[in-house]
């Protein structure tokens, strides 16, 4: 079985502190540390973590594409990529229409074909500056056509970053497989989706781009703790946050493959009165454990690697627990059986 490499969130409200939040999980012994698009922009922390660490591999998971575009991301993934010395994976989401149209006042259409051009565009980009590469791209969604010297930062010598793509639709996934690198798995999400929509997605997409190397990144809700009580209180609150999910349309898809498509819309009322904390009492223990992985560190461990062993090239956990030693506990089982 190939080596699976385990990723942590970065989580941080001021980018500086993640020079000591960074190294904190490099000692550790994580593989990875990622920002995503919250209340803080995901990149700055990122670059405060390249200069204080010296393995731990950084990437977003995710940075919202579509309210920036190709240029602007091509520039800070190059100098990420720099700072780091070659350890920065630029990770996409496209988010959702209301959120670009009505938060990022930026245009929505089409975001599997948007997305991949997206890509693209980053990629000739890229090319024109490591490689030399006359910069003419002209896509529906983006045109690059000018590329001056002054504004060339040349070959990068730690070579180019990879580019993974979040999704849970076909389309979305089959786009990421085309022209990315890698694909970010959403934690909502069950292996008979995986196994039905997701990884035949990918087969598609790379088959249409054969012959490149494609990383799956698997996120993962977990509700441990050593007592009875400990699993219980875990399992509740990961209830809630898949109740938080599953109230997003666009995660519709992920339940209809259980025939829970009818307790989305339920959630999706719910949200829209306001009654968060009523979502979690819609969530079967059924479908608990079909999204989320629960248990003791050690039975959480070997269930994951049964699930997701002969897929996974990286898996990053979002553990449901109070107690930050079960969360290290957790980590070390995992390591001691990949």
């Amino acid at each position: 079985m190939k080596r699976i490499k385990i990723d942590s969130s970065m989580i941080t409200r001021d980018p500086a502190e993640a020079s000591i939040v960074s190294k904190n999980l490099e000692d550790f012994g994580y593989d990875g540390a990622y920002t995503f698009e919250g209340p803080h922009e995901p990149f700055l922390p990122l670059a405060a973590a390249a200069l204080a660490t010296e393995k731990l591999e950084l990437s977003t998971s995710i940075a919202v594409a579509f309210s920036r575009n190709p240029m602007t991301l091509a520039n800070i993934g190059y100098d990420l990529q720099l700072m780091s010395k070659g350890r920065f994976t630029l990770g996409l989401g496209s988010q959702i229409k209301p959120h670009i149209e009505k938060r990022y006042s930026m245009p929505w259409s089409s975001p599997a074909k948007r997305m991949k051009e997206m890509v693209n565009a980053i990629k000739a980009i890229w090319s024109c500056w490591h490689e030399g590469k006359d910069l003419d791209f002209r896509g529906n969604f983006y045109q690059h056509t000018l590329m001056t010297p002054i504004f060339n930062p040349g070959e990068n010598p730690f070579g180019l970053p990879k580019i993974y793509v979040a999704g849970v639709g076909p389309l979305m996934t089959q786009a990421a497989a085309e022209s990315g690198d890698g694909f970010l798995v959403h934690p909502f999400h069950t292996t008979k989706f995986l196994e039905n929509i997701t990884m035949p997605s990918v087969k598609k997409g790379l088959e249409l781009n054969s012959g490149k190397e494609f990383d799956i990144s698997i996120g993962i809700m977990i509700a441990t703790g050593i007592t009875d009580e400990e699993i219980g209180n875990a399992r509740d609150a990961c209830k809630a946050q898949i109740g938080f999910y599953g109230s997003t349309p666009a995660y519709k898809v992920v339940l209809e493959q259980h025939g829970w498509e009818g307790i989305q819309l339920e959630l999706n009322n719910l949200s829209k009165k306001g009654l968060w904390q009523d979502m979690s009492s819609l969530i079967s223990d059924e479908m608990l454990e079909r999204i989320a992985v629960t248990g003791t560190p050690n039975e959480v461990s070997s269930m994951i690697l049964d699930r997701y062993g002969s897929i996974a090239s990286r898996i990053a956990p979002s553990v449901f627990s109070g107690d930050p030693e079960l969360k290290k506990e957790l980590i070390k089982s995992l390591k001691d059986k990949l």
